[in-house]
């Protein structure tokens, strides 16, 4: 069990996570992270639905695919759904695992997902990215002290939060994945686009109040 920091240090961390995600020149080089939790999303959906991944790619624009083999448009529909909302949802089960106390769980799922990804990662810009990934986390989890792995914690949260809505609202309807849904359903890709807005937010909100 890991005790909290105080309210001051976590708002303090969210301002460091908030500027990650809102300077452009910063974003060029966290939007990795967000992605890798995008297409970890889709990936863990497949995975769920009894789908093949393929194969995931992740290119130096921050742009992702997963690459799926199986049928059914429900599914097919679930996975699209689930992608552009992934950060927000990791983020908020990091939020969770915090106020519960086991701040560190959050690097090692961090971990495994990144070792997840690592196996069905294809030759792209992704491999840098997730093998950076795992390393700054190896190295954190091996030796660093238990305040930096708990105040790594936080910023992880608190990013993943924060940067599912930089993402949303940088894509908005545009998304490919709005485009799927789009034509999966015939409703717009605007209606998805402002659905992950509201359910991102709704996240950021909730997981503020646990961090803080």
């Amino acid at each position: 069990m890991q005790a909290h920091l105080p309210g001051a240090v976590a708002v303090l961390l969210g301002l460091v996570a908030l500027a990650a995600a809102a300077v452009p020149a910063v974003w060029a080089l966290t939007t990795h992270v967000n992605t890798i939790a995008h297409e970890g999303m889709h990936a863990a959906m497949a995975s769920a639905l009894g789908w093949k991944v393929t194969g995931i790619t992740m290119e130096r624009n921050g742009n992702g695919l997963t690459r799926t083999a199986g049928a059914g448009k429900s599914n097919e529909f679930l996975i699209a759904l689930v992608g552009y909302i992934g950060p927000s949802a990791f983020g908020l089960l990091a939020a969770k695992l915090i106020q519960v106390g086991h701040a560190i769980a959050v690097l090692w799922l961090a971990m495994l997902l990144v070792v997840s990804m690592l196996i069905m990662i294809r030759r792209s810009f992704g491999v840098i990215t997730v093998i950076a990934a795992g390393a700054g986390l190896y190295l954190l989890l091996a030796y660093g002290s238990v305040g930096a792995q708990v105040a790594a914690a936080y910023l992880i949260a608190w990013f993943l939060l924060l940067s599912g809505i930089r993402m949303i609202g940088q894509h908005g309807a545009g998304a490919m994945d709005a485009g799927k849904l789009r034509d999966l359903t015939l409703l717009p890709r605007g209606f998805w686009s402002v659905l992950w807005l509201i359910l991102s937010v709704l996240a950021a909100c909730l997981g503020a109040v646990l961090l803080v």
